[in-house]
């Protein structure tokens, strides 16, 4: 940027051009930006078909990328682009990955092995990545993600004939240029306009543009949120734009191997003739060309038929595009609903009588979370976290299934020890309110702690730690170190009990022999303390201690 002064309205820029370093923090950044707002996505998402899916389908698509770059280490073999835009391909999921994958891929091809981007190069790429996901789709409309990746695109170009070359105002503009094409979309097309929203993949676009203006700028744009708008249909003598036909059944997606060029023309105008919402992208990879392809069909058999006639396809999913409705709730019943990190603790907590959903090393999402609330038939859901950190998450999907007519609360559970304690005081006898105030005051009334081991040095509120080390941690704060197991467990309940209490209940992990040390130790030395046990412990954990 000449003179290192930014121009006029946007923000100082931290890159001069955008080098593959940077492409992988952008990348990043986009992925995060995605996981905070899929649901938001996927509420807009009623176009092609109203499946609520796209935000989970961005975020896939770009996790891939992702998970691509990782895998190829810190000094990848080929250019960071090329090896994100196959992970893209490779990984696309829906109609809206497989766009975003294109568009991922046309960017790879104009700057991978280039060196560093400057504004001007930045520009001329998103204009032809923009221009290829137009190219593959079969049928592209006007209102949707390709509307928004253009109109960003110009902007861009447009900035740099206007003079701003620089990298910031490049992005800035291609970013601004989006937005006010997303704002456009709900009057180009009728099902964006009667829902009263702007385009959801669109929408994604956009939050991947602002994710690379603040990794080129170090500033995040401000922007409004993402809402739906009061819906206005068109009247009667409005010449409505073009609306494709109603969707067919079924969306059909796979990877095609082993095919040539011309195969894969035949492939594109068969599905074509199939059905519609189709987009076939191709990426090289080190066993040869391989084709994402994506279609929306009647007749699953034979759109499959044409993919063995092309090549060889594989990753074949098949899902059906109606939306599947939830049962409608039953008035006066009750169900509670956990979030759960191992299958030990799921038997436990299913063995009490509770809906719950799995969270794995990687985390819960929040669509899960909703859609084992509007499962079940109960008309009161009480959702437990059993993890602080996941209570935002509850919280969001409780709101978004009270909005489908569950009477959802979550009670703010920090430990599944926490969790138990409010199952034991649920009677679905009381009012609904009332009985989740009761749920949450034992819950809260329940001090939790855990053994861990330490996989690595570090200084804790309890002293600095080494591998191996056993740590025994109370209301997520490590208070006992020691080399021994046992002890360390002893302690920290004596610790807990020096408080006070009646009834403790542990959860113990694969190490029975804990468990039974444990419970000598209260035998002993707290004779009047009952004690509970239960085998299936978390992930990672040891020990799950409650006092109650």
């Amino acid at each position: 940027m000449p003179g290192g002064v930014a121009p006029r309205g946007y923000p100082p820029a931290v890159l001069q051009a955008l080098d593959e370093a940077a492409a992988g923090r952008w990348w990043r950044a986009a992925c995060a930006a995605l996981s905070e707002s899929r649901g938001r996505l996927d509420d807009l998402n009623v176009f092609p078909v109203p499946d609520g899916d796209t935000g989970t389908n961005l975020l896939l698509t770009a996790e891939a990328a992702l998970a691509a770059l990782d895998e190829a280490g810190d000094e990848p073999a080929e250019s960071v682009w090329t090896v994100m835009a196959r992970g893209a391909v490779l990984g696309a999921r829906g109609n809206s990955g497989t766009i975003l994958a294109q568009l991922f891929r046309g960017l790879a091809d104009q700057l991978a092995g280039q060196g560093p981007a400057d504004g001007a190069t930045v520009a001329l790429a998103m204009q032809k990545a923009a221009d290829s996901a137009y190219t593959a789709v079969a049928d592209p409309e006007e209102g949707t993600f390709l509307t928004v990746a253009r109109g960003g695109a110009r902007a861009a170009v447009a900035a740099v004939d206007e003079g701003r070359i620089d990298l910031a105002g490049v992005v800035c503009a291609a970013a601004d240029g989006a937005r006010a094409a997303l704002e456009g979309t709900t009057e180009q097309l009728a099902a964006l306009r009667d829902a009263g929203v702007v385009d959801a993949g669109g929408a994604g676009l956009c939050l991947l543009l602002d994710a690379l203006v603040t990794t080129v700028t170090g500033v995040e744009p401000a922007r409004p949120p993402l809402v739906r708008r009061p819906p206005r249909r068109a009247p009667a003598h409005e010449d409505a734009p073009h609306q494709p036909p109603a969707g067919p059944g079924s969306e059909v997606q796979y990877l095609l191997a082993d095919a040539d060029e011309e195969a894969v023309t035949r492939l594109h105008d068969r599905l074509a003739a199939l059905g519609d919402s189709l987009v076939v992208v191709g990426v090289d990879t080190p066993d040869g060309r391989a084709w994402n392809v994506h279609v929306h069909v009647s007749d699953v058999g034979a759109a499959i038929e044409a993919g063995i006639e092309a090549g060889r396809p594989y990753r074949i999913s098949v899902t059906p595009l109606a939306p599947v409705r939830p049962p409608a709730p039953v008035p006066g019943t009750r169900a509670v609903v956990a979030i759960v990190a191992s299958d030990g603790l799921a038997e436990l907590f299913t063995g009490e009588g509770v809906r719950v959903v799995p969270c794995g090393p990687d985390g819960v999402a929040e669509d899960d979370v909703l859609a084992e609330i509007l499962a079940c038939t109960a008309a009161d859901v009480v959702v437990l976290p059993n993890d602080l950190e996941l209570t935002p998450l509850a919280s969001r999907a409780a709101e978004r299934a009270r909005a489908e007519g569950r009477d959802a609360a979550v009670v703010p559970t920090r430990s599944p020890v926490q969790g138990l304690a409010a199952i034991a005081v649920a009677d679905p006898g009381r009012r609904f309110g009332d009985d989740v105030i009761a749920m949450a005051e034992a819950a809260a009334a329940t001090r939790w702690a855990e053994v861990t081991v330490a996989d690595q040095e570090a200084l804790t509120s309890a002293g600095r730690c080494r591998p191996g080390d056993a740590l025994g941690s109370a209301e997520g704060d490590v208070v006992v170190i020691g080399p021994d197991l046992a002890a360390v467990a002893c302690e920290l309940l004596d610790r807990l009990l020096s408080a006070g209490g009646e009834l403790a209940t542990l959860v113990v992990g694969p190490d029975a022999a804990l468990g039974d040390a444990v419970g000598a130790h209260l035998a002993a030395a707290h004779p009047t303390v009952e004690v509970a046990r239960y085998d299936g412990g978390a992930v990672g954990v040891l020990l799950l201690v409650g006092v109650e």
